[in-house]
């Protein structure tokens, strides 16, 4: 039986976006988030009443970018993008990098003026022509909607396209800028967009779009032997499919016999019995110098981008071992610029073609000796901390939150705590992040896209700093749909850089880099009705994190002192990376 087809053939505009949307509609997108404005107007009504869409209003363009960001991880399928023409398209772009460099297939449609009003001051009229650069898969300007069989087939399939290259193979972003000329509005135009719809067999039109479905490429695999000292190091891959990403590897684990460096961003920690040769505290491992020098590496297998521990980046470096590096995306993804060979292979197509590992030749022994040693100390050194220490935060969340919680966590320190400290489990929680770009841009707003209509309640993990840069998002309340406890850690200004060279130099370091802030979270969360908690000690922490909140926003901030914190991170750690026989 025919799926329904949504046609609104006010006028030539109206019965354009409609078609669009329907394009869409067939090809799996079922949320759009839409911008206000009134050049898009034809596309907001068209996308407002498709029965099968869920149409989100969303006030600020650039929360709109990133909440729309933050669906497209949660639900594995592409989201629209809707804004007006002018300065409203610019504000997408930290949204559109990010899913650029996360592999998110975000679909982007601004509308513009017609030709004859670009380049002549009229108002709200920039040159949205590639306006995203090399961060779109794909972008292409629509010609004007126009009663014409040709060009109607043309906009379904340039939209198919479009939809091709956000969602199957290296997912990503894309980019239609789409112009109108009035009526903006649907008002009848005399009938002649309902006699050409009249004429059209739009079930027929619409038959050939199927959902858009991954392509597998094809490729040789390389030599890589259980005989030899290897590493599999996984970096904070978000993968579609989380029990075949994990399975996988798993597999290519035990066919290897090699040790598995996880980052605590990727699924791989909280899936343990499923991955074995886990190794959870390479960081802290490589701060020794002997243990370092002990486990260099003869090959490198890396899959999901490299980790983001700086000591394990560098000892890569140093270490000069070839990488095989698992991508399908064409471009280049090894940022240690290596001696790297990129497999354009799926991991289940690697898995299958590699051999089984016949016997252990020590080297997974080895990692496992000094990860038993690692983290048993680093376990019993967070187990006795009393103070609210930042790195106790991330490892009391990978022991306490419910099983399967989605989790994003924001970057600068909260990235990187995880990173540190976060243990190997079996509860399934689901780690999300934005490290494609690696900045704060969107925090809020993405981790409302990942909550908005799950099924089960969200976490967002968070520095002040990171949380204001996106207070826009608050605005979202109104509209969510689900249930977000934000865990502040708030250390009055950017932790990190505490950690860098230029934390010696002051001034200018606090004013200009550290960039200390007074603002008070309690009033914020009241402006905007949101339950607020301050986190007084750890066992308060435990109990508000061990059951979460069906729905609603919930903010408990934990206040800590920034310069401390920095300093205990450096000594503690220091000292059970010392103590590693």
């Amino acid at each position: 039986m025919p799926v329904p087809v949504s046609i609104d053939a006010r006028n030539t505009n109206s019965l354009w976006s409609s078609v669009l949307v329907e394009t869409l509609v067939r090809g799996g997108v079922r949320q759009v988030v839409v911008s206000p404005g009134s050049r898009s107007t034809p596309l907001a009504i068209a996308f407002a009443r498709h029965p099968r869409l869920e149409a989100i209003p969303v006030l600020d363009e650039r929360s709109a970018g990133f909440f729309a960001l933050g669906i497209a991880k949660q639900r594995m399928r592409p989201v629209v993008l809707v804004c007006t023409s002018g300065t409203a398209a610019a504000n997408y772009f930290p949204a559109v990098i990010e899913a650029h460099e996360s592999g998110v297939p975000l679909i982007v449609l601004t509308a513009d003026r017609p030709p004859e009003l670009r380049a002549c001051a009229s108002g709200q009229t920039i040159d949205q022509q590639k306006l995203y650069g090399d961060y779109v898969h794909f972008q292409h300007e629509l010609a004007l909607p126009e009663l014409n069989v040709g060009l109607f087939r043309y906009l379904r399939q340039t939209v198919a396209h479009a939809l091709l290259r956000a969602a199957a193979g290296a997912p990503g972003p894309v980019h239609l800028n789409v112009p109108f000329r009035d009526p903006l509005a649907p008002l009848p135009d005399g009938g002649a967009a309902e006699a050409f719809s009249a004429g059209t067999n739009w079930n027929d039109f619409f038959s050939q779009l199927e959902t858009v479905s991954a392509i597998t490429p094809h490729a040789v695999h390389p030599v890589l032997s259980p005989e030899v000292h290897g590493l599999i190091v996984v970096g904070a891959a978000q993968p579609w499919d989380v029990e075949e990403f994990v399975d996988t590897v798993g597999e290519i684990a035990r066919r290897l016999g090699w040790p598995v460096l996880a980052e605590a961003l990727s699924p791989l920690r909280n899936h343990g019995p499923k991955v074995p040769n886990l190794v959870t505290t390479y960081d802290l491992i490589l701060r020794n110098d002997a243990a370092a020098e002990r486990l260099k590496p003869e090959i490198v297998l890396c899959i999901g981008g490299w980790p983001t521990s700086k000591v394990l980046r560098e000892w890569l470096v140093e270490s000069d071992a070839p990488i095989w590096l698992v991508t399908e995306r064409p471009d280049n993804r090894d940022g240690l610029h290596g001696r790297t060979h990129a497999v354009a292979m799926t991991l289940p197509a690697l898995a299958e073609s590699l051999s089984r590992a016949l016997a252990d030749n020590g080297y997974e022994r080895l990692w496992a000796h000094y990860e038993s040693q690692a983290r048993t100390a680093l376990d019993a050194r967070l187990e006795a901390e009393t103070t609210l220490w930042e790195p106790k935060v991330s490892w009391l969340l990978g022991r306490q939150l419910p099983a399967e919680t989605s989790l994003f966590v924001a970057n600068s320190m909260p990235a990187r705590d995880i990173d540190y400290v976060w243990p190997a489990g079996d509860r399934a929680i689901r780690p999300l992040c934005n490290r494609g770009a690696n900045g704060i841009d969107g925090t809020l707003s993405t981790a409302l896209g990942i909550a908005h209509g799950a099924a089960k309640p969200a976490v967002l993990l968070t520095g002040d700093l990171a949380l204001l840069h996106d207070t826009n998002g608050f605005l979202l309340r109104a509209k969510f749909r689900g249930s977000l406890t934000i865990i502040l850690i708030n250390n009055h200004g950017g932790g990190i850089f505490e950690h860098l060279p230029v934390s010696q130099f002051e001034p200018p370091f606090e004013a200009f880099f550290a960039t200390p802030q007074e603002a008070n979270f309690s009033q914020l969360a009241i402006a905007y009705g949101v339950e607020y908690v301050l986190v007084r000690d750890w066992a308060e922490l435990e109990h508000l994190i061990h059951v979460l909140p069906e729905s609603g926003m919930r903010l408990l901030e934990i206040r800590t002192d920034r310069k401390l914190d920095a300093a205990m991170r450096k000594q503690v750690f220091g000292q059970i990376s010392a103590s590693l026989a």
